[in-house]
């Protein structure tokens, strides 16, 4: 049996701690840690699966069996509200920020640093409300943060002094986003890493033929394709056990457009799985997108700011 160089490791470690608190006075080996011990402290990441413009009807509807059994692992809910105006740069902001419009500023998709009507209540010395990105970089410098998206705007609300690697693709493109994001993901496996990986084509194939109608399912399908591939190349890789993965979208939609408050716009899949995360929970407590940043510094054991609105759904943990 190949035995890989990473689980070599943690067999000699394992080993060692055994034979070394063996010989040890009882008070002296106590203060050694456990092997338990030294693996619930291994490296954390966080991956946020997120595609634009997935309604509750359109997730069930659609035959995602990758997605099914990552979340089947986790806590899910088909039941969490998203900011107003159901527009995609407000709720991305809302989600990656940890705070509503009335906190960041961003009340619609054509938001700009320099193009606003509502000043953040916060603002770092560039100009930006704190980003999730941000509150961990000054946290801790180390945490290796990540940005692969495929419409162009999304971009606009955060300071990319506080993101490692960033990644636009054009034309609904974002197959290479997820081999980019694979990449960072091995190349910093030792380091705490948040990556964020987006595509908005579901968002398109909504507009260009309406939501629930089969090409938006199929587009729903086809990325499930790729989220299997890219759960498989983690798991290859020794990556997928301490990694938690969040499954997020910004609204749904009706007809071929969304904005309004229809509960098709409004509510939206919402899930997590990972170390300590409750398997197979049916989120019933009120969720909201600005909660999603707040459990990201929960992860990892950073303090949330004073700006910020979102809370950390309790029930997910156990």
């Amino acid at each position: 049996m190949k035995i890989s160089r990473r689980n070599f490791l943690k067999k000699t470690l394992a080993g060692s701690l055994l034979l070394g608190t063996a010989s040890l006075p009882q008070p002296l080996s106590a203060m050694i840690p456990s092997v338990e011990e030294v693996t619930r402290k291994k490296t954390q990441r966080v991956v946020l699966i997120s595609l634009d413009g997935i309604c509750v009807a359109g997730f069930h509807q659609a035959n995602t069996p990758n997605l099914d059994a990552l979340l089947a692992l986790g806590a899910l809910s088909t039941e969490t509200r998203v900011v107003m105006p159901s527009f995609t740069l407000p709720n991305w902001t809302s989600h990656l920020t940890g705070s509503g419009p009335e906190q960041h500023g961003v009340v619609n998709n054509s938001w700009t640093l320099s193009k606003h009507k509502l000043p953040a209540i916060e603002t770092d010395a560039d100009g930006y409300y704190p980003s999730v990105f941000k509150v961990l970089k000054d946290a801790n410098p180390r945490i290796k943060t990540a940005f692969y998206y495929n419409w162009l705007n999304l971009i606009y609300p955060y300071n990319q002094r506080y993101l490692d690697e960033v990644s636009f693709l054009k034309n609904d493109a974002y197959l290479p986003n997820y081999e980019k994001a694979f990449n960072f993901l091995l190349d910093n496996r030792e380091e705490p890493t948040l990556v964020f990986l987006y595509s908005v084509h579901t968002d398109h194939a909504g507009h260009k033929y309406k939501w629930m109608s089969p090409e938006y399912i199929r587009s729903i399908e086809e990325a499930d394709v790729e989220i299997g591939k890219f759960i498989d190349k983690m798991k290859q890789e020794d990556l997928y056990d301490d990694t938690h993965f969040m499954f997020l979208t910004d609204h749904g939609g009706i007809g071929n457009g969304h904005g309004g408050v229809s509960t098709d716009e409004m509510i939206v899949p919402w899930g997590i799985t990972g170390p300590g995360i409750v398997k197979g929970l049916k989120i019933t407590e009120p969720n909201n997108t600005v909660n999603t940043a707040a459990v990201i510094l929960h992860l990892f054991k950073v303090k949330q700011p004073l700006s910020w609105v979102g809370e950390i759904p309790k029930s997910i943990f156990k």
